[in-house]
């Protein structure tokens, strides 16, 4: 796992063989200049080892480049509830405005639920910078929690009362039965482990 001393040597003077860090341009220029690390760099390479330590056991995040820490895959495979026996696929950015702006995440997994689309848009307000519960992002929030603000989606967090997917919201308040059979259906052909 990459480290705050490594990434800071790495954005020195000490990454690229003494060279200010510059591998093109004329001395003396903008692009010689040491780069600083951003603060959401500073605060991910904390996080993602706090993060490590405080996973929910139904959860797994891969870094696809160990060092690009702001973009990762979350999976979530749910050991209770409707979505039981799935994995669930969500894409999460960290954008530069972090930790003042909340990560855009994204569901990749095709689902029937009533918090998030079926295109993978998610209705969580801790996602949302204005939210009207009060509950939406604050520059204290952390990654770790939109991971279980996520994983929650699937058990206790679950919202009928203010649907993302009205029509999922919806059948489950007119027959809880054909809910569960259409998210099953949804299960078994877009999120099978």
């Amino acid at each position: 796992m990459i480290t705050l001393a490594r990434k800071k040597k790495e954005s020195g003077n000490g990454g690229n063989g003494g060279n200010g860090g510059s591998t093109t341009g004329t001395p003396g220029t903008l692009s010689d200049a040491p780069k600083r690390i951003s603060i959401r760099e500073f605060l991910l390479v904390k996080e993602v080892q706090e993060l490590e330590q405080n996973l929910p056991n139904t959860c797994k995040v891969t870094f696809h480049d160990p060092n690009v820490l702001s973009e990762f895959t979350l999976v979530i495979s749910p050991s209770e509830g409707f979505w039981c026996g799935g994995r669930f696929k969500f894409s999460i950015l960290v954008p530069e405005e972090y930790n003042m702006a909340p990560p855009k995440v994204k569901c990749l997994t095709k689902l029937w639920h009533p918090n998030i689309s079926v295109d993978g848009d998610i209705c969580l307000s801790l996602l949302r910078l204005n939210s009207i519960d009060g509950l939406g992002w604050a520059p204290t929030r952390r990654l770790k929690d939109v991971i279980w603000g996520l994983n929650s989606l699937f058990t206790d967090l679950l919202n009928f009362d203010d649907p993302l997917n009205i029509e999922a919201a919806e059948q489950y308040s007119k027959d809880k039965d054909r809910f569960q059979a259409k998210v099953c259906e949804y299960v078994s052909a877009y999120a099978r482990r």
